[in-house]
């Protein structure tokens, strides 16, 4: 039982290099030729002798995982991964934009992924089946390639919730901070969308790349109700939708822009201090776990020790 729980564990690593290697090779930078650093060191551009390339020249420019991988996974995601359940393009869509994904993960490499981790996964338990582990019947066989596999294609899933839950947390904590310097500069004179400018050309996380992204939408002529929306829908934060509801109503209503953001920053202040609050009121449950599982046995043992050596004596 113990060998096979040791080959189970190193063919779930192995699983997992396998797909983290995949990943790096997907979302590795792409090289640059010798013309492209030529140009960077301040080189001359050489020119092209036929003034133009050649479709195979151009083709061979791009990276390998643009002209490989890429296209492989979409493939694999318009053939087999859409027409299995759970895989709604525009649920994963929209959890893609809340988890901040970046390096052009689309929703099609992203299924696509999901497939090549679920066939990794049981080629990998079927192999250390067939060669390492004692011979066993069909059915356990076909049975743990099969739950090796599910495990691989929901793996991604669980990554990307992970990653989810990071960046939300990220929005929720600065958001307070961001509100305070928003109200700072409207009440010093500086409109709303002119504030976020200024904020953001000074500050870099998660929350300003939202306001970056609703300032683009912005300058090509999205209305700002919409503009706001569509923050709300890749955030998915309730503090951050009663903010944005707030400066949208505010907005329509023609409420004083100022008054708004102070009362929504206190608001968010009190909030911030009412979760710490509760947390600090969970940190002794959570500590008495680890306490009796780790703490309490050495300290027993320094205590009762000596006491239980003159009790053998006796």
């Amino acid at each position: 039982m113990t060998t096979q729980l040791i080959t189970i564990v190193t063919s779930g690593l192995f699983a997992a290099a396998v797909v983290i290697c995949t990943l790096a090779v997907l979302f590795a930078p792409r090289s640059l030729t010798t013309a492209e650093r030529l140009v960077q060191v301040g080189a001359p551009e050489p020119p092209d002798p036929e003034g133009k390339q050649s479709l195979e020249q151009l083709e061979l420019s791009r990276p390998f995982t643009e002209r490989i991988i890429v296209p492989a996974l979409q493939w694999l995601n318009g053939k087999v991964v859409r027409r299995l359940p759970g895989n709604n393009p525009e649920g994963v869509s929209i959890r893609l934009a809340r988890a901040g994904t970046a390096h052009g993960l689309t929703v099609e490499v992203f299924l696509g992924l999901k497939l090549v981790a679920a066939i990794a996964f049981a080629a990998v338990a079927l192999l250390m089946q067939l060669f390492v582990l004692s011979p066993s019947t069909p059915i356990m066989m076909a049975l743990w390639t099969a739950v090796s596999g599910i495990v691989g294609f929901f793996l991604p899933d669980l990554w990307l919730r992970d990653r989810m839950k990071r960046r939300q947390k990220a929005i929720g904590k600065g958001l307070p901070d961001t509100v305070d310097l928003i109200s700072v500069s409207v009440e010093a004179g500086l409109g709303f969308d002119a504030a976020l400018l200024r904020i953001t050309q000074k500050t870099q996380n998660p929350l300003m790349h939202e306001f970056e992204q609703y300032l683009r939408e912005m300058q090509l002529g999205k209305p700002r109700r919409e503009a706001l929306r569509q923050i709300q829908v890749r955030t998915g934060l309730e503090d951050l939708h009663a903010f944005i509801s707030a400066v949208i109503q505010a907005d329509q209503l023609g409420v004083s822009m100022a008054k708004m953001l102070r009362v929504q920053s206190e608001h968010l202040r009190v909030k911030r201090r009412q979760r710490a609050e509760q947390l600090a009121q969970k940190a002794p449950l959570k500590m008495l776990f680890p306490m009796i599982l780790f703490i309490f046995p050495s300290i027993f043992v320094v205590i009762l020790g000596p006491a239980i050596q003159q009790l053998m004596h006796l």
